[in-house]
């Protein structure tokens, strides 16, 4: 019986919606398993694939977002205050806070430590001045 080697580092990007940066951070933070095979590239077992997969499936936002307006990451802490909650998500070196509906936090089931995705779309952007 031949060994399953599991998917190239992009073929795994590709099958789970997220970039190949995105998968080797989570490789180095140890948040994915993978493997190298004979020729040292990264390798992805198919259930980490499926795992990694059957999490973004649940949780799309849609066709219509490019790879760079979606920030795969961990919930840094929820905080919930009436019908709302502010959400930090920690996405790489990125830390994204959202404000979303009560509601939203129980349905997704929210918590800190729970994998979940950003999706940022908007019309505007602020810019804040920085020091001299």
């Amino acid at each position: 019986m031949e060994r399953d080697e599991g998917l190239l580092l992009g073929e795994a990007a590709r099958a789970i919606g997220v970039s190949q940066d995105t998968l080797r951070r989570w490789d180095r933070a140890g948040k994915l398993r993978t493997r190298r095979d004979s020729a040292n590239r990264r390798r992805v077992p198919r259930r980490e694939v499926e795992r990694l997969a059957g999490h973004a499936d649940r949780h799309t936002v849609g066709d219509g977002l490019s790879a760079r307006n979606r920030f795969p990451g961990v919930v840094r802490s929820v905080e919930v205050s009436g019908v709302m909650a502010l959400v930090e998500i920690e996405a790489g070196p990125f830390l994204v806070t959202a404000a979303v509906t009560r509601d939203a936090v129980e349905e997704l089931g929210l918590a800190p430590g729970v994998p979940a995705t950003a999706a940022v779309k908007a019309t505007s952007v602020m810019v804040e001045r920085g020091a001299r």
